[in-house]
């Protein structure tokens, strides 16, 4: 199915309770269908609303991804991430965790913006905009989460590079970099870091911004 031109598609993958929710929320506010992709959706079903739909993706998987995003979107949120259970500092990163864990950090961003820029081209604009996280900018606050930290540096270059490449042709991509542990009541409420989403998504061809930062 084709992106429709008179419901917007927002495609949130990483949808769970905290963030992913609340952007869901946003963007269905403004009249987008939006569809939240997780490994098991089942579990997030009370999370679901008016014009909220849940499917299944793993976002380590990139052909599961591209299947997901076949119907194209005018905007895409990453939310997705990994994180080693064990946690190790860096020496004792075992390589192999590492590249499961970039495989969802990173890789799996680029293959879902891959997916869906095709149509966005077509259509000369669409927002492509990245959940980032602290430890790119500060990896050393938290050594045991090296592989983490390695993957928000990733996706803040990922972000940053398809802004510089994409913002020339009216496609939008950008990152939220939040410097601390979202929770509501807090200045990482979900639902004012979903503001951030929707406001980077209302951002002006000329007037892009690249990234937005939430601090304490």
């Amino acid at each position: 199915m084709s992106v429709s031109a008179q419901r917007p598609r927002c495609v949130v993958i990483g949808f769970g309770p905290g963030l992913g929710a609340a952007i869901a929320r946003r963007f269905a506010a403004e009249g987008f269908g939006v569809t939240g992709l997780a490994r098991d959706p089942a579990r997030h079903a009370a999370l679901g609303g008016p014009g909220v739909s849940l499917a299944k993706a793993d976002a380590g998987d990139a052909s599961s991804l591209t299947a997901a995003l076949a119907g194209g979107a005018e905007v895409l949120v990453y939310n997705a991430y990994r994180a080693s259970i064990a946690m190790p500092g860096p020496s004792a990163l075992a390589p192999a965790d590492l590249a499961a864990d970039l495989a969802v950090n990173v890789t799996g961003a680029l293959a879902a913006v891959q997916a869906v820029l095709p149509g966005m081209r077509a259509a000369g604009g669409g927002s492509l905009l990245l959940t980032g996280g602290g430890l790119a900018l500060s990896p050393t606050n938290w050594l045991p989460a090296a592989s983490l930290a390695i993957g928000k540096a990733g996706l803040r270059s990922l972000a940053l590079t398809l802004h510089a490449e994409l913002a020339p042709e009216g496609i939008h991509a950008a990152t939220v970099t939040v410097d601390g542990p979202v929770a509501p009541a807090t200045p990482f409420d979900p639902d004012r870091i979903a503001e951030a989403f929707w406001q980077l998504h209302r951002d002006p061809p000329g007037a892009f911004r690249a990234e937005v930062v939430f601090r304490g």
